[in-house]
């Protein structure tokens, strides 16, 4: 089988590294030129919670030749439309794309690529770039191993070639294959909508999130909204990493805000090193997905009736460091969720 990483960034570093040592045929597909030739030249290095290096194979996206019978899509939705139109003078009849991006970007891919090339998935662990040909793993190892992808099928049906897909994917961390894709991609959505947008919107770690009363507060209140939005759509949020997220969804008197704020800190410790990538692009002046995610879930919101305050404030804040070429701090936006915080408190 002939395999396609495209997005060889932090994730898709570390995916097609360990895919490459199952001694799989796989082509490392990046824009970053300088990331390309470290590949080559010193293979895929490794960090943080594991340390390897393991040789590989990377080009850019001119240099594809021949066709994939399976690409692992790991760029950002921003670049869908020519990414992806590219991407299918690369495909054979029965090539399948695997939808690994944040968000809920397969609606969109089935209009380019067609309803049978397309499957879904969620990355379940966390990575950041540190330079050319390195990646660092921030996620604890043994969650990596336990924990690291859910798939399926756009119909929720358990096909050969899913469970091939899985075989591959377990080369790199543990695979669970669901039948409930549109409650995986929200579950996942879930967890960038609290904390993504919680770091980027912060320029914090995820633990610097939920470490900080304001902070863990806002992320929960963030899921909650997430939860009333997707169930008003329809969706049954499916088991992340073995929890349910439901558990984030508060009472109407907001009675079990302790409850659930203890529940986000242990579900989400695994995480506490992680830096959300649209943090990681604000750093480099990058417009970054937070239309995808936050802006996602207040845009359904407000079609479907359902108030996103917490939303509505990640995505302004975000915007407006993008605008300005600027990286929140801390100290100054973590006054904006405050006094949010405080009217929660007092209603």
């Amino acid at each position: 089988m002939r395999i396609g990483i495209m997005g060889a960034g932090s994730l898709g570093t570390i995916i097609g590294a360990f895919i490459s040592k199952g001694g799989h045929d796989v082509d490392l597909i990046d824009i970053f030129k300088e990331h390309v030739e470290a590949l080559n030249e010193r293979g895929a290095i490794l960090t943080g919670t594991v340390n390897e290096t393991i040789p590989v194979k990377a080009i850019t996206p001119s240099e594809m030749t021949g066709t994939y019978d399976l690409v692992l899509l790991l760029t950002k939705q921003i670049f869908n439309e020519e990414v992806v139109t590219n991407l299918k003078n690369y495909l054979h009849n029965k090539s399948v794309v695997l939808s690994l991006q944040n968000g809920v970007p397969e609606e969109q891919l089935v209009t380019i690529l067609g309803e049978q090339r397309v499957i879904g998935g969620s990355v379940e662990f966390g990575a950041t770039f540190k330079e050319p040909g390195i990646s660092e793993l921030t996620t604890t190892k043994e969650a990596f191993q336990s924990n690291a992808f859910q798939i399926g099928e756009l119909d929720g049906s358990i096909t050969d070639r899913i469970q091939q897909i899985k075989e591959i994917l377990d080369l790199v961390g543990g695979t669970f294959v669901t039948d409930n894709l549109i409650g995986t991609k929200w579950s996942k959505l879930l967890v960038n909508v609290a904390l993504s947008g919680m770091s980027a919107a912060l320029g914090c770690s995820f633990g610097e999130v939920t470490n900080n009363e304001v902070g863990v507060h806002s992320a929960v209140s963030l899921a909650d909204e997430t939860i009333r939005v997707g169930e008003a759509a329809g969706v049954t949020f499916a088991l992340l990493s073995g929890f349910d997220l439901k558990i984030l969804k508060l009472n109407e008197d907001k009675s079990n805000f302790p409850t659930a704020i203890g529940f986000a800190r242990k579900a989400f410790a695994p995480q506490a090193l992680l830096r959300a990538s649209m943090l990681q692009d604000l750093e480099k002046q990058r417009k970054t997905e937070i239309d995808y995610i936050n802006g996602f879930v207040a845009a359904k919101g407000k079609e479907l009736g359902v108030a996103t305050p917490y939303n509505d404030l990640v995505v302004a804040l975000v915007n407006k460091a993008e605008n300005e070429k600027t990286v929140p701090t801390f100290e100054e936006n973590i006054k904006s969720f405050a006094n949010k915080v405080g009217v929660l408190q007092k209603s």
